[in-house]
């Protein structure tokens, strides 16, 4: 739990974030080059829209800038089987492992055509769809996910998860794309950021932190030799980032919690920008919920990790964050809510609306929006 007040508003009705989005809109490939997606620029300083592309992101920042990515690293968590039973198919999402055992159990999210019980035995099979000899016997379900024992090869998760896990793309991705297959492979490369840790420990988020995903190698170096502050946090992307707002009332919403980390050298970096004229921009939501669950006064001796459930809705007081580069996020999201906070929710669904007639690619593989001060 997070230790701030976020001062949040009176409760906001659910349906005030919708928004109609034409399917056609939604981008089922990234941009080629990841610069050349376009970027909708809005100055909160003038209430003022342009529209250029990510390779002009340097132009917009000054040299006593920070830019903060989240570092985090996706892992291959989406998987296919069959029950050795049945034959009949199963897919998933693994989570996490839970150490609370002798041996590491598998959190996953599984969903079949027939009922699952505990007891029976997932065959997962390979990127071409033959049994990989990976095994996953169910042993106990809570409302949404199983505990489950890998009983195949008995490599270490990680292991097992390189051989048969595919890219955990969102769903509205898959069913856009229809029968227009892509290699996986493709996906693993297009849904990783170009500075995503390759520590082991760090491949632990189930989603990209889309926004990170338009930076090329060339981008980052240009934006370094203008000066600008490059900062790194690590939030691990859950599940819970898929989930859409179906309570009446965002405060009623149960926020899903993650876990962060933000070096010290971060918040050195922080806390610099903040005793200068320099501003704070967060490549991406995930960053802004880990730079806004920070608390008030920064100390800069050693990391910060811990977890977070915070929710960003208007009336939220920004306290580490003036800027935003972020994706075109889904209707009824808390996502669209945090940027909401930032820009006034009436002017943002307005930005959106133009964003939709000039036809912006949309969602995690789509184009950009800069928010400034």
């Amino acid at each position: 739990m997070t230790d701030v007040d976020p001062k949040q508003p009176a409760a906001l009705a659910t349906e005030e974030l919708d928004y109609e989005l034409p399917e056609r809109l939604i981008a089922t490939a990234p941009a080629q080059p990841r610069d050349a997606a376009r970027m909708l620029v809005y100055h909160r300083s003038d209430d003022r829209v342009e529209h250029r592309l990510i390779r002009d992101l340097p132009e917009y920042l000054h040299t006593d800038d920070a830019l903060v990515f989240n570092a985090t690293a996706v892992t291959p968590a989406r998987l296919i089987g069959r029950r050795q039973d049945t034959g009949g198919k199963v897919e998933g999402l693994f989570l996490c492992t839970s150490d609370d055992h002798a041996q590491p159990l598998w959190n996953v999210m599984l969903k079949s055509n027939g009922t699952l019980r505990a007891g029976q035995r997932v065959e997962l099979l390979d990127a071409d769809g033959a049994p990989s000899g990976d095994v996953l016997e169910l042993i106990e379900r809570d409302e949404q996910t199983w505990l489950a024992r890998e009983t195949g090869s008995g490599d270490e998760v990680q292991h097992v998860l390189e051989r048969v896990g595919r890219t955990p793309l969102p769903p509205y991705i898959l069913r856009a794309r229809g029968e227009h297959a892509v290699a996986d492979a493709l996906d693993r490369a297009w849904y990783q950021t170009v500075f995503a840790s390759g520590e082991a420990q760090h491949r632990r988020s189930v989603a990209a932190p889309t926004a990170g995903l338009h930076f090329t190698p060339e981008l980052l170096g240009e934006i370094e030799a203008r000066g600008v502050m490059r900062l790194e946090v690590l939030l691990h992307v859950g599940a819970g980032t898929f989930k859409p707002v179906t309570a009446p009332t965002l405060a009623e919403h149960v926020m899903h919690t993650e876990q962060f980390e933000v070096p010290a050298r971060t918040l050195r970096g922080l806390k610099r920008i903040g005793d200068s004229s320099g501003r704070v921009i967060a490549v991406g939501t995930t960053t802004v919920r880990t730079l806004e669950s920070l608390p008030d006064s920064l100390r800069d001796e050693t990391a910060v990790c811990r977890a977070t459930d915070l929710l960003i809705s208007p009336g939220y007081r920004f306290r580490h964050v003036d800027g935003l580069l972020t994706n075109f996020h889904l209707p009824r999201s808390t996502l669209l809510a945090l940027v909401g906070a930032m820009t006034g929710l009436e002017r943002l669904k307005a930005i959106y609306t133009e964003a939709i007639g000039r036809e912006y690619r949309f969602y995690s593989y789509g184009d950009a929006m800069l928010v400034l001060p």
